[in-house]
Parts: structure tokens; sequence; C-alpha cells
């Protein structure tokens, strides 16, 4: 199994390096893949050592699957010219997601879509997967009827820029700046850029890949999307309204039942998700869960995970897992 993973001295390239030693990925070759000026450069995996070569060098060696972390654009050049020597891509930018021909997955709910002929499957928005992973054993059994959720989201989302932008802040150094504002004790309404209808791109990804995920263009989803100064995790407030009624306890025992979600809701011990406790987990964490008073059929929960583990590595490595152990690569 010859794996090439593309953007790989990036912040999500590190962490799927980590996650596919932590999962024991069925790995004989690594294809560490980055821009020229890091051709050359070695990357450990599994106590070896790996030179880190070109796009060109990679697509020649034609690896079994790419994990491709290395923005929009890189995509939708390369990823092309990867499936057509007969690797399978999956990319975690949002360059294929809402193409109608490439699937949108997350393991845990549709990876039953995937196929033998899928050669570019798409990674959803890290915002996105925690929220659905909570969402779709609700779906299925109460069908949801109207989304609304606002983000505050980890500056890691943006990138090593942004975290610079932190140090400095904090520092009182004047430096380059990921943001229009300084984000030191500050909060953002602001992620991505914005589209002509007033929402910024992170906050139409919601309601998109969403209803996309869930297989449901019915379901209304509005977003507001915020940058918040923390290192690492995202966290979002969730108001569902469903077309049916539901018991509180059901909900929570739904949740609890649903592989890889884990509830931390006990108001006694002051016990519910936070993304200084969700950091290096692979799990999403489920919390504050109570009924919205103001209208029947509705839900309030808070939702926390690690964007960059389960909301861009790990789920892509589980793609890839799913893959391998369902005889779906070649």
């Amino acid at each position: 199994m010859k794996v090439a993973i593309v953007g790989v001295t990036g912040m999500v390239g590190q962490i799927m390096i980590n996650v596919l030693e932590e999962r024991n990925f069925p790995i004989t070759e690594l294809i560490p893949v980055a821009s020229k000026k890091s051709v050359g450069k070695e990357i450990s995996f599994n106590h070896n050592l790996y030179k880190v070569v070109d796009l060109e060098t990679a697509v020649s060696k034609q690896p079994d699957i790419a994990l491709f972390s290395a923005g929009g654009d890189t995509s939708l050049i390369w990823a092309p010219k990867f499936a057509a020597v007969g690797t399978t891509v999956i990319d975690n930018s949002s360059a294929w997601r809402m193409d109608l021909n490439k699937k949108l997955i997350v393991p845990e709910i549709n990876a039953n879509q995937l196929t033998k002929t899928d050669k570019i499957i798409a990674n959803p928005n890290c915002s996105t997967i925690q929220m659905v992973m909570a969402l779709a054993p609700l779906h299925r059994k109460h069908k949801i009827k109207r989304i609304v959720v606002s983000t505050y989201q980890s500056i890691s989302g943006t990138g090593v820029k942004a975290i610079k932008q932190l140090e400095n802040e904090l520092a009182g150094i004047d430096g380059e700046m990921a943001y229009p504002h300084p984000i030191h004790q500050n909060a953002l309404p602001h992620c991505d850029i914005f589209e002509d209808n007033g929402y910024t791109k992170e906050e139409m990804k919601l309601v998109r890949e969403t209803q996309k995920i869930l297989n449901d263009a019915s379901i209304a989803v509005t977003a507001t999307a915020v940058r918040i100064p923390t290192a690492g995790g995202h966290s979002e407030a969730v108001n569902v309204a469903f077309e049916n009624d539901f018991d509180l306890n059901d909900i929570k025992h739904l949740l609890e039942q649903t592989p890889g979600v884990t509830v931390q809701d006990n108001l006694e011990t002051n016990t519910y998700p936070m993304p200084i406790t969700a950091h290096g987990k692979d799990d999403v964490f489920v919390g504050r869960i109570r009924r919205d008073e103001s209208q029947p059929n509705t839900l309030n929960l808070w939702i926390v995970s690690d964007n960059l583990r389960k909301g861009a590595a790990t789920n892509t490595v589980q793609i890839a897992e799913h893959l391998v152990n369902n005889n779906l690569i070649g």
C-alpha cells in the first residue's frame, strides 16, 4: 500500500502522519509531497525517514492512495492527475465538496456510498463534520427541519500564519496579519471571505455540506461563524428544530450510542465540552443538551471537536481505512 500525503509539511499534513501511525494504517511506502521549496526534507514515519518529493514525482510513483491537504488550487489541478494513474484521492480542501459527481464523506454517516470507481473523494469542512456527527442519528429518528448554528472557531483553522499573529500580539510584536483585525482578546465574525449574500464561505459550507452529507436538501440551515483566540478546537452552539417531538433522555441515549461521539453533560460537576479538553482527541463531544423552551420540537446542543483531527486528518484517514477494509482500492 503506497500512500502519498500532499501538503505533508503543513499543519494537517503533520497530523495525518501522526494519525496514520497511531491507527497502524497498512503502509508499505510513504510518499511525502510538498512544494518545491520543501523537496529533499526528511519526514519520519514509523521510525523510518522518507524524503519529500514534488507533485510530478509523486504522480510517477502511482500511489494507491493520496491524502491531500494542500489547498483548493492544488487539488483542482493535481487530484485529477493522480486519479488518472489509478490513485484514489481523498481531498481536504473545498475544491470538490459540492461537485455533483464527487462524494462528500463522513465515514460514520455515509461511507456506504463509496465504490471502487470513486477516485476523488471529498473530506468535508471541519465545522461541518463535527455538527453532522452529532445531528445524523437525531435526523434519522426525528427528521430535522431547521438548524441555527453559531461557531467559535480556533485560529488553527486558518493555519500557521494565524497562530503566528496571535503569538506576535501576545508578545507585543508587529508582524504579518492573517486577519484584518487583532485576534488577541477579540472575536471576529469573519471566517473566510464574504459571499454576495453577506454570509462568509465558512457559513455557507455549513449550509451546503450539511444538506449534501445528510442527503436532504429540505433541511434549512443558517450559520454565523466566529473566529476566537483559541489554539485548537472548534465549538458550536447548535439549535435544531425537528418535525417530530422527542424525549430528552432518548436524545442523550442516541448520542451516547453513536460511534465517534462522546456525551459530556453533567451540570452538577460542571462537565461539558471544551476545546481545551477536546484537543488531541478524535471524538466529537456533545453537551449542554436541553430543550429550546421558546418553541416546540426544538433542541439546543453544544458541540466541540479538535478541528485538525476529526475535522481534517482523522476523518481523511478513516475514509482511507474504509476503502482498504472494503477492498475499494485499485
